[in-house]
């Protein structure tokens, strides 16, 4: 029987995720020593109740697609609107430096894709569907190399391959991510934060992040640089705000529609949540610049933290375990060396090459999140660590911008020189 939730149920079933999620987290020692983001620790109970309705009373649930899509939109149009010109030049070398690591990797994994799968006995070709068009890729690169591979090379179950496999990177993106990065850091020296006690409240207030205003002080150090590390402290939010905060959303969300329509079929096609994120900078650095408008970052960094935290608790809640189930021990197997290969990658290497400090050890843990699932993953998995030990500026401006705009671009190149291999 298949049960079909409209966008008020799947709305209150992302927050009673969100919710258990952060109520195991605060008590299970595990889960926060070892940074599992709560999406994630609410989102795998959540799967795995799903998962046993169906096995004993055959129920399958259906959610609204149309809600998640919304707020995975909403959250890269939050990072295209916090995304200055001015900050996008602090990126310089270490950005190129970290695309440089992750175009690396996706070479890495690929290769080990296709020769696990060889040395299985399977079509090659199954081994680049499990490496980086479904892992680094994620859910939409793996639907739509599916339907070319199943076309064009005849491998059959391409898509739902794809999309089994990227699911399955989703949920190991978001639990090897923290690990990592606590095991980097205890070797580092670094210990968690501890709050203090009885602070007061100018003390609290004066502690707020993202206070950052367009009208602001530039050299304000303890002002511009937040973006989505401290989502649980004190925003001074108005309704004002909210609705011209909402405004700008819904302008970044209908550019990225017009945008998709636009461009399909064409050569500067681009996946929608690319058009919402570019729509947020050309909106941002028009109307500051031009109009001398004040952004109001707090806002913006609240919605969207929100609306990260509600995509991933939908996108698990989505989850059918018995998909994976259904892979065969094959594939499990190429999906197991993948998911040992990157956190070796990540722990040996992007950490390493990236510095050998703590911005390193967050960058580790976001190239977990999308080496193996996707840049909402990244993102959570480093505001986990963040919020356990001190900020990452250098991590958070730098894994948004390659994993949103660049890693599809090396992907689709990568990948080509792959397939000319067996062309």
């Amino acid at each position: 029987m298949e049960i079909t939730l409209n966008g008020y149920y799947t709305l209150i079933l992302a927050t009673m995720v969100l919710l258990l999620g952060k109520a195991m987290v605060k008590r299970i020692k595990f889960l926060s020593d070892f940074n599992i983001p709560e999406p994630v620790a609410g989102g795998l109970i959540a799967a795995a109740i799903v998962y046993t309705l169906n096995a004993v009373f055959g129920y399958s649930f259906t959610f609204q697609k149309e809600l998640q899509t919304a707020c995975m939109l909403m959250f890269f149009a939050s990072i295209g609107l916090s995304a200055d010109f001015g900050r996008l030049k602090a990126g310089g070398k270490p950005l190129l430096v970290f695309l440089v690591v992750v175009s690396g990797f996706i070479i890495v994994q690929n290769a080990v894709g296709v020769g696990v799968a060889s040395a299985l006995g399977l079509d090659p070709l199954m081994g680049l569907v499990a490496g980086s068009i479904s892992l680094t890729g994620g859910h939409g690169t793996a639907g739509a190399w599916g339907t070319t591979f199943e076309d064009k090379y005849g491998v059959i179950g391409a898509t739902t391959l794809g999309i089994a496999c990227a699911t399955y990177g989703l949920v190991a993106g978001g639990i090897i991510g923290g690990p990592v990065a606590k095991r980097l850091i205890t070797n580092l020296g670094i210990k968690p934060s501890e709050d203090k006690e009885n602070r007061s409240a100018v003390e609290e207030v004066a502690d707020s992040q993202s206070l950052y205003s367009t009208k602001h002080n530039i050299d304000d150090d303890t002002a511009h640089k937040e973006m989505f590390e401290r989502p649980d402290n004190i925003r001074l939010i108005t309704a004002s705000s909210t609705i011209e905060t909402l405004a700008l959303f819904a302008a970044c969300l209908a550019f990225a529609d017009i945008m998709t329509g636009i461009a399909k079929d064409t050569w500067f096609e681009l996946p929608t949540f690319v058009w919402a994120l570019f729509g947020g900078v050309v909106i941002r650095n028009t109307l500051t610049t031009f109009f001398n408008f004040d952004m109001f970052d707090r806002a913006i960094d609240v919605f969207g933290n929100a609306a990260l935290s509600l995509f991933l608790a939908m996108a698990l809640l989505s989850l059918k375990l018995w998909e994976l189930a259904d892979l065969g021990p094959s594939i499990l197997v190429v999906l197991a060396v993948q998911t040992v290969v990157m956190i070796a990658y990540a722990y040996f290497v992007t950490f390493r090459i990236m510095g050998k400090d703590y911005d390193a050890a967050v960058l580790a843990a976001g190239h977990c999140g999308f080496g193996m699932g996707a840049t909402p993953t990244a993102i959570a998995n480093m505001q986990a660590i963040t919020d356990r030990y001190v900020p990452s500026h250098k991590a958070f401006l730098i894994v948004p911008m390659v994993g949103a705009f660049f890693v599809d671009l090396m992907n689709v190149a990568i990948l080509q020189g792959f397939l000319g291999m067996f062309s």
